[in-house]
């Protein structure tokens, strides 16, 4: 039996060209609550960026890919790139021409932008903030690094930083995430804090940083608009998020 549900947000609750969800995907989480499955977002965002979600309250938010997971009422799991990682990722990222945005719990800061860096944090509707402490900045405690990059730049990017791996949803960005963090481990912190099984929990996912999410879980559901690299790895699948997929699914499952 199902007791916990796990969701992307975007491209999964929430269409990427939409600003909001639709009143069914709201509805949809408001009575998996009121039928007793705990409800959790699992998201690259960091807190500090996280959406309006519309008058829902999740039971726990899993930002950062994982690394940083909480709920309302306290912290669960903590876990920054090493230092050591960051700096050489930066100075990886310099050899290559690419920019960096640095994630910490308050700020978020950049050593500069490129197009494919503006495109990835428009679709949070964020700027990217390029500042002049960037580099005191990351000697702090970082969560995630966000860049533009191709799949042909991924090994440079990532040489000689083994502390820290790369997710990549998109084929222009990716995020930067501790080398035992993910999703899927923010998953198993948080089935630990509420004392659920593997077997007793779903996910929900569009895209690559969804992989080991999807693997994590007792079930895992790919979206009809999800990667081929996630629906490889999916136990079973929804319809488009811009139809509301997830909603019919839950109906099918008589969890609503």
């Amino acid at each position: 039996m199902i007791k916990i549900a796990f969701f992307d947000f975007d491209g999964t609750l929430k269409n990427i060209e939409n600003k909001l969800m639709t009143e069914t995907t709201v509805n949809m989480l408001h009575q998996l609550q009121d039928n007793g499955i705990k409800i959790c977002i699992a998201t690259g965002r960091p807190p500090l960026i996280l959406p309006d979600f519309q008058g829902v309250e999740f039971d726990a938010y899993l930002t950062f890919n994982g690394s940083y997971c909480y709920t309302k009422e306290e912290l669960i799991f903590n876990n920054p790139i090493p230092t050591q990682d960051v700096q050489q990722i930066i100075k990886n990222a310099t050899s290559i021409g690419r920019p960096v945005e640095l994630a910490g719990l308050e700020r978020m800061c950049a050593n500069g932008k490129d197009q494919d860096l503006i495109d990835y944090m428009n679709i949070s509707h964020q700027l990217v903030n390029v500042v002049d402490d960037f580099d005191e900045f990351s000697k702090g405690e970082v969560y995630q690094i966000m860049v533009g990059t191709t799949p042909s730049e991924h090994e440079a990017l990532m040489k000689d930083a083994p502390g820290a791996k790369l997710t990549a949803w998109w084929d222009r960005a990716g995020d930067i995430v501790p080398v035992d963090g993910g999703k899927g481990t923010g998953i198993k912190k948080v089935l630990e804090y509420f004392g659920f099984t593997v077997e007793e929990a779903v996910a929900f996912g569009d895209a690559g940083n969804d992989v080991d999410m999807l693997q994590t879980v007792g079930l895992g559901v790919a979206m009809e608009n999800a990667t081929d690299e996630l629906k490889v790895v999916a136990d079973d699948f929804c319809g488009h998020v811009k139809d509301d997929g997830i909603y019919h699914y839950c109906v099918k499952k008589g969890w609503l």
